[in-house]
């Protein structure tokens, strides 16, 4: 699955890594090839961010499923024992 970002997401990560190479590496690059290291970081790094974040939530589901029977249960028989 191919990670898509709004426009608007695009234009606030090219700034932010701009900015990154201004202060870290003190060089200034452009619009072109900031877009394409985005490009690289989406399409390399970005997948395995991903997965991971499944993961993540999948064991999370998982253990709140784990848990609904105590979170969700309701002794049977009650009423005579008020």
């Amino acid at each position: 699955m191919a990670i898509k970002l709004t426009k608007d997401v695009e234009k606030r990560l090219i700034a932010s890594i701009k900015r990154f190479f201004a202060k870290t590496m003190e060089e200034e690059i452009g619009d072109l090839r900031t877009s394409l290291f985005l490009k690289y970081v989406l399409q390399e790094i970005g997948p395995c961010i991903y997965n991971q974040a499944v993961v993540d939530a999948q064991a999370c589901m998982q253990n709140m499923v784990s848990e609904i029977d105590g979170t969700c249960y309701e002794p049977e028989f009650g009423y005579w024992k008020k």
